[in-house]
């Protein structure tokens, strides 16, 4: 299975895919932000914590990844970007199946993540116009990460969940993240079904440790 391709994504742009991936915390959920206000919001304040703090900073495994998992993952709507990723294959898993596709899918990304978190510095993020109506329940954001370097371009996909929004696919450099497994995942599962691509992403997650 080819390797994974946020791995060679810029690590600014994994960052703030993180930061803004915090979706709707509780304390927010009453204010019904608008998509892109949520986006510019949580992504200042997810950098910001990490800013200042010194731990992750070094590299700090176990506490980067208990902000991933505690802030990050919670909010996203896993379910709907593991089964998008698995694409048709995901109807015929077994519930089983499906419950450790979502499990290593999840290590997967948070292995991912928590590189990318230790290398916050002087990102800051940059809100594009959001074109939408009041009424719409699915929207496109689009941001651009500013700092060292060029500007890195930033796309979220997200959904009306109750009175929040909830991130489901990530657009980074052009690559929707989701499209971009969709095609692994399925060379994996044409070649030895849905188990063998359960073993694969097993043996990824043992494998590769968090790049910090």
């Amino acid at each position: 299975m080819p390797s994974n391709p946020l791995i060679h994504l810029p690590r600014a742009a994994m960052v703030v895919t993180v930061a803004a991936a915090s979706a709707v915390l509780p304390t927010l959920h009453a204010e019904a932000l608008a998509p892109d206000t949520m986006i510019r919001q949580l992504s200042t304040e997810v950098i910001d914590a990490v800013k200042a703090d010194k731990a992750i900073q070094g590299g700090d495994v176990s506490r980067i990844n208990a902000l991933v998992d505690a802030k990050v993952m919670p909010n996203v709507d896993f379910q709907r970007m593991t089964a998008s990723a698995v694409g048709r294959f995901w109807r015929t898993a077994t519930p089983d199946q499906k419950k450790r596709l979502q499990q290593e899918f999840k290590t997967l990304l948070v292995r991912t993540y928590a590189g990318a978190l230790a290398q916050v510095r002087d990102q800051t993020v940059a809100l594009k116009p959001l074109r939408a109506a009041p009424t719409d329940t699915e929207v496109v954001v689009r941001t651009e990460i500013r700092g060292r370097g060029d500007p890195i371009q930033l796309d979220y996909r997200l959904e009306k969940s109750g009175d929040g929004w909830r991130i489901y696919d990530v657009n980074v450099l052009g690559v929707w993240l989701v499209e971009q497994y969709k095609s692994s995942f399925a060379q994996e599962i044409n070649a030895s079904g849905i188990d063998g691509l359960i073993t694969k992403l097993v043996e990824k997650n043992k494998a590769t440790p968090a790049k910090g």
